[in-house]
């Protein structure tokens, strides 16, 4: 692993990164010698657990339908945990791999893709919603890693940004957990996660749109 300089900067603003306990926790990863692109890795199979959970509640029983949303809930944060200590680990041990930046940006959409076309399979789902709501999440990230590339800053906003979808999607899935069938709407078929897919497809839209009016505007400035 060849040592770079970590761009702090160019991180996605993370409010837990200052908490005590992840910053202990990420040293200890550090001085075990865990890298931070195996961090990556892990976090995207807590992406992908997170889906193919929801996959199997159509065939199951009720509360093995609300084991398997407060599992997939549970996967969520845990992918979330690992995007945010694959940076921090990088920072602590002063040191990232040269592809560390595919390993960051590459696992997240995989990570994005399984977790939503699984929402699109749970029961009281929709497949073709999922896709979308998952081609808009990917084009989403798509557009703020082509800003970069054309020379605009990093640019992590909303209203949907991954921290947003993936906390709709964990509140809905609690809430599928907890709550009496009876407090759980159903539209001709369709359940809560469907609703919250279409949030996704329709916020992260609006995401996609103000972020490329903002590189737009930060490229021309520069340019001047």
């Amino acid at each position: 692993m060849s040592e770079q300089p970590i761009a702090i900067g160019e991180r996605r603003p993370v409010a837990a990164r200052d908490r005590h306990i992840f910053q202990v926790l990420a040293a200890k990863m550090a001085h075990a010698g865990i890298t931070p692109n195996s961090i990556s890795v892990a976090g995207m199979f807590c992406g992908i657990a997170a889906g193919a959970v929801l996959v199997v509640t159509p065939y199951v029983s009720s509360w093995e339908q609300r084991l398997a949303y407060l599992s997939s809930a549970i996967f969520i944060q845990l992918r979330l945990l690992a995007n945010m200590l694959d940076g921090m680990v990088a920072v602590d041990s002063c040191a990232r791999s040269p592809v560390g930046g595919l390993y960051n940006e590459i696992p997240d959409r995989v990570s994005d893709a399984g977790t939503l076309i699984g929402a699109g399979l749970a029961i009281y789902s929709n497949l073709l919603v999922g896709l979308a709501a998952t081609s808009v999440a990917i084009f989403v990230a798509y557009v703020r890693a082509q800003a970069k590339v054309c020379g605009a800053p990093q640019d992590f906003c909303g209203p949907m940004a991954k921290q947003h979808r993936m906390a709709l999607m964990t509140i809905v899935l609690v809430y599928l957990t907890i709550t009496p069938q009876f407090l759980q709407p159903l539209w001709d078929r369709d359940g809560l996660i469907v609703l919250a897919l279409w949030i996704i497809i329709i916020g992260g839209t609006a995401t996609a749109i103000r972020r490329l009016i903002r590189a737009a505007r930060a490229l021309r400035n520069t340019s001047v």
